[in-house]
Protein backbone atom coordinates (compact mmCIF):
# COMPACT_ATOMS: atom_id res chain seq x y z
CA UNK A 1 0.00 0.00 0.00
CA UNK A 2 1.60 3.25 -1.18
CA UNK A 3 0.94 6.64 0.27
CA UNK A 4 1.23 10.09 -1.25
CA UNK A 5 4.24 12.13 -0.22
CA UNK A 6 3.43 14.35 2.78
CA UNK A 7 2.95 18.01 1.97
CA UNK A 8 4.37 20.97 3.83
CA UNK A 9 1.08 22.82 4.33
CA UNK A 10 -2.14 21.42 5.89
CA UNK A 11 -4.05 21.07 2.63
CA UNK A 12 -7.05 18.84 2.03
CA UNK A 13 -4.80 16.25 0.35
CA UNK A 14 -2.54 16.15 3.41
CA UNK A 15 -5.47 15.69 5.79
CA UNK A 16 -6.92 12.87 3.66
CA UNK A 17 -3.53 11.18 3.38
CA UNK A 18 -2.97 11.45 7.13
CA UNK A 19 -6.35 9.90 7.87
CA UNK A 20 -5.53 7.05 5.53
CA UNK A 21 -2.25 6.40 7.33
CA UNK A 22 -3.94 6.48 10.74
CA UNK A 23 -6.61 4.03 9.57
CA UNK A 24 -4.00 1.74 8.05
CA UNK A 25 -1.91 1.78 11.24
CA UNK A 26 -4.85 1.09 13.55
CA UNK A 27 -6.24 -1.70 11.40
CA UNK A 28 -2.84 -3.38 11.08
CA UNK A 29 -2.21 -3.16 14.82
CA UNK A 30 -5.66 -4.50 15.68
CA UNK A 31 -5.29 -7.37 13.21
CA UNK A 32 -2.00 -8.43 14.80
CA UNK A 33 -3.45 -8.25 18.31
CA UNK A 34 -6.54 -10.16 17.20
CA UNK A 35 -4.35 -12.95 15.84
CA UNK A 36 -2.42 -13.18 19.11
CA UNK A 37 -5.60 -13.25 21.21
CA UNK A 38 -7.38 -15.77 18.97
CA UNK A 39 -4.37 -18.09 19.06
CA UNK A 40 -4.16 -17.89 22.85
CA UNK A 41 -7.90 -18.43 23.33
CA UNK A 42 -7.87 -21.35 20.90
CA UNK A 43 -4.97 -22.99 22.70
CA UNK A 44 -6.64 -22.42 26.06
CA UNK A 45 -10.03 -23.77 24.99
CA UNK A 46 -8.64 -26.77 23.14
CA UNK A 47 -6.09 -27.58 25.79
CA UNK A 48 -3.04 -27.28 23.56
CA UNK A 49 0.34 -27.33 25.20
CA UNK A 50 2.15 -24.00 25.12
CA UNK A 51 5.44 -25.88 24.85
CA UNK A 52 4.50 -27.16 21.42
CA UNK A 53 4.39 -23.58 20.09
CA UNK A 54 7.44 -22.18 21.87
CA UNK A 55 11.05 -21.92 20.74
CA UNK A 56 13.21 -24.78 21.99
CA UNK A 57 16.84 -23.73 21.47
CA UNK A 58 18.89 -26.01 19.22
CA UNK A 59 16.15 -28.61 18.88
CA UNK A 60 14.78 -29.44 15.44
CA UNK A 61 11.14 -29.61 16.51
CA UNK A 62 11.63 -26.27 18.26
CA UNK A 63 12.08 -24.44 14.96
CA UNK A 64 8.31 -24.09 14.65
CA UNK A 65 8.46 -21.68 17.57
CA UNK A 66 10.25 -19.10 15.41
CA UNK A 67 6.88 -18.48 13.76
CA UNK A 68 4.48 -19.60 16.48
CA UNK A 69 6.08 -18.40 19.72
CA UNK A 70 4.72 -14.80 19.53
CA UNK A 71 1.18 -16.26 19.49
CA UNK A 72 1.82 -18.36 22.63
CA UNK A 73 1.79 -16.97 26.16
CA UNK A 74 2.25 -18.76 29.44
CA UNK A 75 -0.84 -17.28 31.11
CA UNK A 76 -3.40 -14.49 30.88
CA UNK A 77 -1.21 -12.02 32.78
CA UNK A 78 1.61 -12.64 30.30
CA UNK A 79 -0.77 -11.98 27.42
CA UNK A 80 -2.06 -8.75 28.95
CA UNK A 81 1.45 -7.44 29.65
CA UNK A 82 2.32 -7.75 25.95
CA UNK A 83 -0.96 -6.52 24.48
CA UNK A 84 -0.62 -2.77 25.08
CA UNK A 85 3.06 -2.43 24.04
CA UNK A 86 2.47 -4.49 20.92
CA UNK A 87 -0.59 -2.43 19.97
CA UNK A 88 1.05 0.98 20.53
CA UNK A 89 4.41 0.16 18.95
CA UNK A 90 2.88 -1.60 15.95
CA UNK A 91 0.53 1.32 15.29
CA UNK A 92 3.36 3.88 15.53
CA UNK A 93 5.58 1.83 13.24
CA UNK A 94 2.86 1.42 10.61
CA UNK A 95 1.96 5.10 10.75
CA UNK A 96 5.47 6.57 10.62
CA UNK A 97 7.17 4.09 8.29
CA UNK A 98 4.52 2.20 6.27
CA UNK A 99 6.97 1.06 3.59
CA UNK A 100 9.78 0.03 5.92
CA UNK A 101 7.37 -1.86 8.19
CA UNK A 102 6.58 -4.35 5.42
CA UNK A 103 10.13 -5.61 5.76
CA UNK A 104 10.99 -4.59 9.33
CA UNK A 105 8.15 -6.44 11.07
CA UNK A 106 8.75 -9.85 9.42
CA UNK A 107 12.49 -9.32 9.81
CA UNK A 108 12.19 -8.66 13.55
CA UNK A 109 9.75 -11.57 13.93
CA UNK A 110 12.05 -14.11 12.27
CA UNK A 111 15.43 -12.88 13.48
CA UNK A 112 14.34 -12.63 17.11
CA UNK A 113 13.08 -16.21 17.08
CA UNK A 114 16.14 -17.44 15.23
CA UNK A 115 18.45 -15.71 17.70
CA UNK A 116 16.66 -17.40 20.59
CA UNK A 117 16.89 -20.79 18.88
CA UNK A 118 20.62 -20.38 18.29
CA UNK A 119 21.88 -18.78 21.50
CA UNK A 120 19.28 -18.97 24.28
CA UNK A 121 19.48 -21.18 27.33
CA UNK A 122 17.71 -24.57 27.17
CA UNK A 123 14.08 -23.83 27.95
CA UNK A 124 10.78 -23.01 26.24
CA UNK A 125 10.59 -19.38 25.11
CA UNK A 126 7.15 -17.94 24.28
CA UNK A 127 5.54 -14.52 23.99
CA UNK A 128 5.51 -11.44 21.76
CA UNK A 129 7.85 -9.41 23.96
CA UNK A 130 10.75 -10.04 21.59
CA UNK A 131 8.84 -8.36 18.75
CA UNK A 132 7.79 -5.50 21.04
CA UNK A 133 11.43 -4.88 21.96
CA UNK A 134 12.41 -5.00 18.32
CA UNK A 135 9.81 -2.40 17.35
CA UNK A 136 10.81 -0.15 20.25
CA UNK A 137 14.51 -0.21 19.29
CA UNK A 138 13.55 0.24 15.63
CA UNK A 139 11.50 3.39 16.30
CA UNK A 140 14.03 4.82 18.74
CA UNK A 141 16.99 4.37 16.40
CA UNK A 142 15.08 5.65 13.38
CA UNK A 143 14.68 8.99 15.13
CA UNK A 144 18.43 9.19 15.76
CA UNK A 145 19.29 8.33 12.16
CA UNK A 146 16.66 10.19 10.13
CA UNK A 147 16.37 13.32 12.33
CA UNK A 148 13.22 14.65 10.70
CA UNK A 149 10.44 16.04 12.86
CA UNK A 150 8.17 12.98 12.75
CA UNK A 151 10.99 10.53 13.44
CA UNK A 152 12.42 12.54 16.34
CA UNK A 153 9.00 13.09 17.93
CA UNK A 154 8.16 9.40 17.65
CA UNK A 155 11.52 8.43 19.09
CA UNK A 156 10.98 10.68 22.12
CA UNK A 157 7.45 9.35 22.69
CA UNK A 158 8.63 5.74 22.47
CA UNK A 159 11.51 6.38 24.85
CA UNK A 160 9.19 8.10 27.32
CA UNK A 161 6.65 5.25 27.27
CA UNK A 162 8.90 2.21 26.98
CA UNK A 163 12.40 3.37 27.84
CA UNK A 164 12.58 0.60 30.43
CA UNK A 165 13.01 -1.88 27.59
CA UNK A 166 16.59 -0.69 27.27
CA UNK A 167 17.38 -2.47 30.53
CA UNK A 168 15.14 -5.50 30.06
CA UNK A 169 17.57 -6.95 27.51
CA UNK A 170 19.73 -7.91 30.50
CA UNK A 171 19.03 -10.95 32.69
CA UNK A 172 16.77 -10.01 35.59
CA UNK A 173 14.39 -12.84 36.51
CA UNK A 174 14.76 -16.53 35.84
CA UNK A 175 11.33 -17.01 34.25
CA UNK A 176 11.68 -14.02 31.91
CA UNK A 177 13.31 -14.70 28.55
CA UNK A 178 15.79 -11.86 28.32
CA UNK A 179 17.27 -13.70 25.32
CA UNK A 180 14.05 -13.01 23.38
CA UNK A 181 14.26 -9.34 24.38
CA UNK A 182 17.90 -9.07 23.38
CA UNK A 183 17.41 -10.86 20.06
CA UNK A 184 14.44 -8.63 19.24
CA UNK A 185 16.43 -5.50 20.11
CA UNK A 186 19.31 -6.55 17.86
CA UNK A 187 16.87 -7.30 15.04
CA UNK A 188 15.22 -3.88 15.48
CA UNK A 189 18.56 -2.08 15.37
CA UNK A 190 19.57 -3.98 12.25
CA UNK A 191 16.24 -3.22 10.56
CA UNK A 192 16.57 0.50 11.33
CA UNK A 193 20.09 0.65 9.86
CA UNK A 194 19.04 -1.14 6.68
CA UNK A 195 15.63 0.47 6.11
CA UNK A 196 15.89 4.06 7.34
CA UNK A 197 15.74 5.39 3.76
CA UNK A 198 12.80 3.24 2.75
CA UNK A 199 10.22 5.95 3.49
CA UNK A 200 10.62 9.46 2.08
CA UNK A 201 11.37 12.24 4.51
CA UNK A 202 8.65 14.87 4.95
CA UNK A 203 9.53 18.06 3.05
CA UNK A 204 11.00 20.91 5.05
CA UNK A 205 8.95 24.08 5.16
CA UNK A 206 10.50 26.75 2.96
CA UNK A 207 10.38 30.35 4.13
CA UNK A 208 10.02 33.45 1.96
CA UNK A 209 13.42 34.86 2.86
CA UNK A 210 15.07 31.79 1.35
CA UNK A 211 13.72 32.75 -2.09
CA UNK A 212 15.10 36.30 -2.03
CA UNK A 213 17.93 37.03 -4.42
CA UNK A 214 21.27 37.70 -2.85
CA UNK A 215 22.64 41.20 -3.36
CA UNK A 216 25.87 41.35 -5.27
CA UNK A 217 28.77 42.68 -3.21
CA UNK A 218 31.74 44.33 -4.97
CA UNK A 219 34.99 42.48 -4.68
CA UNK A 220 37.03 43.57 -1.72
CA UNK A 221 34.25 45.50 0.03
CA UNK A 222 34.01 43.03 2.88
CA UNK A 223 37.76 42.48 3.19
CA UNK A 224 39.52 43.82 6.23
CA UNK A 225 42.09 46.64 5.66
CA UNK A 226 45.77 45.95 6.02
CA UNK A 227 47.42 46.84 9.32
CA UNK A 228 49.32 49.74 7.76
CA UNK A 229 46.09 51.30 6.50
CA UNK A 230 44.46 51.45 9.92
CA UNK A 231 44.90 54.93 11.50
CA UNK A 232 46.40 55.11 14.96
CA UNK A 233 44.19 57.25 17.15
CA UNK A 234 46.84 58.23 19.68
CA UNK A 235 49.43 59.28 17.12
CA UNK A 236 50.38 63.00 17.36
CA UNK A 237 49.54 65.20 14.44
CA UNK A 238 52.50 66.61 12.52
CA UNK A 239 53.38 70.30 12.84
CA UNK A 240 51.20 72.55 10.77
CA UNK A 241 48.36 70.10 10.62
CA UNK A 242 44.87 71.37 11.31
CA UNK A 243 44.19 71.04 14.97
CA UNK A 244 40.85 70.76 16.69
CA UNK A 245 39.15 73.65 18.45
CA UNK A 246 38.34 73.76 22.13
CA UNK A 247 34.96 75.26 22.99
CA UNK A 248 34.79 76.83 26.43
CA UNK A 249 31.61 76.36 28.43
CA UNK A 250 30.58 78.85 31.10
CA UNK A 251 30.27 77.35 34.55
CA UNK A 252 26.74 76.59 35.63
CA UNK A 253 25.58 78.86 38.47
CA UNK A 254 25.09 77.20 41.80
CA UNK A 255 21.65 77.08 43.33
CA UNK A 256 22.83 78.52 46.68
CA UNK A 257 24.70 81.43 45.07
CA UNK A 258 23.38 84.92 46.04
CA UNK A 259 21.45 86.77 43.35
CA UNK A 260 23.33 89.44 41.50
CA UNK A 261 23.20 92.91 43.08
CA UNK A 262 20.95 95.51 41.50
CA UNK A 263 22.03 98.96 40.32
Amino acid sequence: MDFAKPLAEPTAALVANDRLRVRYALMGSMALLAGIWIAWLGAWLLGWSIGDLGVRPREVHGLVGILAAPFAHSDFAHLMSNTLPMGVLTALTLYCYPRATRIALPMIWLLSGLGVWLFARPSIHVGASGIAHGLMFFLFLMGLIRRDRLAVATSLVVFFLYGGMLLSVLPQEERISFEYHLAGAVAGVLAAILLYRRDPEPPRKRYSWEDEEEESVPDGELELPRPGEVPVLWQRQPDGAEMGQVIAFRPRPRDDAPPPAGP
